[in-house]
């Protein structure tokens, strides 16, 4: 099955706002294949520049290979060539190739390379892992500068030389030093993702450097919302992006900040209080307490009526 080319998938997601849907799993935590894609297809319903399946938000660190594949296989199915689906990656270095190679044997457009599994390295290490997998796909690979994976602007270049099909750069840090310096050194050789824990927060002042587009978990539940808000960022309005930080992005993040996880937790609650279920999250995480998905459940009907969708897009 051949797809985009690593330039094609490159541009397509750096054109729009990405979406990262969550896994679904049953009361046992078993993948659940026909709500994920009637979850995959709903918001396609929406004009998304890509689909990451079986990403951070996706829970890739708790799935087994073989659940990464079928998940990438079911999002293939379901986008039908409509946008980019770009699968998780990571692990160790050999599992990592395996799952790309398994990620383009499922149909898959590119490959977003998360850190390798708890190890720190040196950059001649990192490099070595992420040139691996470079070369075991054709796929055009992303790959997620965060945690115990942070690239200097030197070794993404050496890379970049030497992997034509890395094509993008997702920052996960928030260091803007680091940042800026990689963007001047490789500017547009690259796409940029804002990558960072509920990325609205940094979406515009990201945008000065760059960074076109950012993975946007807040669309799993609030798709027309989390759209007005990009297209805001995107045409550079400053008063309605603090407008509508301030009236409901950092109300989430202060649950989201109450416990280790619940980047991942609040994003299933919010699809609990939308109804539109997607099960627990698998261990280690928690799911929210019922009294904070009942407070997220009142912010979310606080921002989510017609009137307020309105509001914001005829500010963007």
């Amino acid at each position: 099955m051949v797809g985009m080319s690593p330039l094609e998938m490159a541009r397509s997601i750096g054109g729009g706002l990405l979406s990262f849907p969550v896994t679904h799993f049953d009361a046992n935590h078993d993948f659940v294949e026909d709500e994920y894609r009637a979850h995959c297809s709903w918001l396609l319903e929406r004009d998304v520049a890509g689909l990451f399946a079986a990403g951070g938000t996706g829970e890739f660190f708790s799935l087994l290979p073989a659940e990464v594949e079928t998940i990438v296989a079911a999002a293939v199915a379901e986008t039908a060539g409509r946008v980019p689906v770009i699968a998780g990656c990571g692990q160790g270095t050999r599992t990592a190739i395996d799952l790309a190679q398994a990620a383009e044997r499922a149909g898959a457009d590119g490959l977003l390379l998360l850190p390798p599994y708890l190890v720190n390295s040196t950059q001649e290490g990192l490099s070595a892992h992420i040139e691996s997998v470079c070369r075991s796909t054709r796929l055009g690979v992303i790959v997620y500068n965060r945690d115990n994976a942070i690239l200097n602007e030197d070794a993404v270049a050496r890379l970049c030389d030497r992997n034509a099909n890395l094509v993008g750069f997702k920052d996960g840090v928030g260091d803007i030093e680091l940042m800026m310096r990689i963007y001047a050194k490789m500017g547009d050789r690259l796409t940029y993702v804002g990558g960072l824990p509920t990325a609205e927060t940094f979406a515009l002042p990201y945008l000065e450097m760059g960074v076109t587009t950012y993975s946007s978990a807040i669309f799993n539940f609030m798709p027309d919302w989390a759209l007005a808000f990009y297209a805001a960022v995107r045409a550079k309005d400053a008063a309605t992006v603090m407008a509508e930080l301030k009236r409901f992005v950092l109300p989430y993040i202060a649950i989201r900040n109450r416990a280790p996880g619940y980047a991942v937790s609040i994003v299933k609650a919010g699809m609990q209080v939308v109804g539109r279920p997607a099960g627990p999250v698998r261990p280690p995480l928690t799911d929210l307490k019922p009294n904070e998905v009942e407070e997220l459940a009142e912010l979310v009907a606080s921002v989510s009526g017609s009137a307020s969708r309105e509001r914001i897009s005829a500010t963007a």
